[in-house]
């Protein structure tokens, strides 16, 4: 998906949110655990709910892998299902690979082509050439992870190098590599006192900003120092949506959750 449909999709719905589908076996409804795959059928009835509310679902791929072969399927099926139904609303593997060279070009066919998501998560670390293999895919984003929303991230991300922050450090040096047009970056919403920073360097970037609601970042505050002319922005919600209740009526209670956010986001825009 381009940039320019994806703006589209956020004035269409006044809306600039992100449904996290981090799937936990442990925190699904019980009536679920019967379906012959439990996973699926959990996005599935949030994706039905909460669709018409969101331009993006991040599934975290970690709450798949963890259940071996049948998560990967449940995985794929979701994917397959939001771009058979909902070709509108982009996608983000939530995956944090990043290798060198053709180590790269293969996690990104494996996002890209054969499960087809608009855009992936990479760590810098390893710099240029793990990242570039990424940006090579025509209409595919490549998501840098920029300043997290965990503690740790105080850990390397903040500290300084000549007098700079590494983590504008990684913001500047990513602007120079080839196809950097693809690039979004992640920075998190606990990190709202950053963002003006941020936008020094990266003024009309898209940031994905996790963190608002269960972590206890605040949207008005992203808004007010993140916002740009395009707007710019993709906050996620994960917990605070879809595990808004365990009962039968999970799904009518993710959306509730999910309305309040985008009746936000509207007075926002």
């Amino acid at each position: 998906m381009t940039t320019n449909k994806l703006i589209q999709q956020i004035h269409k719905k006044k809306s600039f949110l992100c449904i996290g589908l981090d799937v936990d076996l442990n925190k699904i409804p019980k009536h679920l655990l019967k379906e012959e795959d439990p996973i699926f059928a959990f996005n599935k009835g949030i994706i039905d709910a909460t669709h018409h509310l969101c331009v993006a679902y991040k599934p975290n791929t970690a709450f798949y892998e963890a259940y071996g072969i049948k998560g990967w399927q449940a995985l794929e099926k979701t994917i397959n299902y939001l771009n058979d139904n909902h070709p509108e609303i982009y996608t983000i593997a939530d995956a944090k690979r990043g290798d060198i060279g053709n180590t790269s070009t293969m996690y990104a066919k494996a996002f890209f082509e054969d499960l087809g998501f608009d855009s992936v998560t990479v760590a810098p670390y390893m710099g240029k050439d793990s990242v570039e293999p990424f940006l090579a895919f025509e209409d595919k984003h490549t998501i840098l992870l920029a300043l997290t929303s965990n503690q740790g991230a105080f850990d390397f991300q903040t500290k300084t190098v000549d007098g700079v922050e590494l983590y504008k450090q990684v913001l500047e040096t990513s602007k120079s590599w080839t196809n950097s047009e693809n690039l979004m970056y992640v920075v998190g919403a606990t990190k709202a006192e950053f963002l003006g920073d941020i936008r020094q360097i990266i003024p009309d970037s898209f940031l994905l900003v996790p963190g608002v609601g269960a972590q206890g970042g605040n949207l008005q505050d992203v808004c007010k120092y993140g916002m740009n002319d395009a707007v710019g922005l993709l906050i996620n919600s994960s917990r605070g949506i879809i595990y808004a209740s365990q009962d039968d009526n999970f799904a009518e209670a993710a959306a509730q959750k999910a309305e309040e956010l985008q009746l936000q986001m509207a007075a926002e825009l």
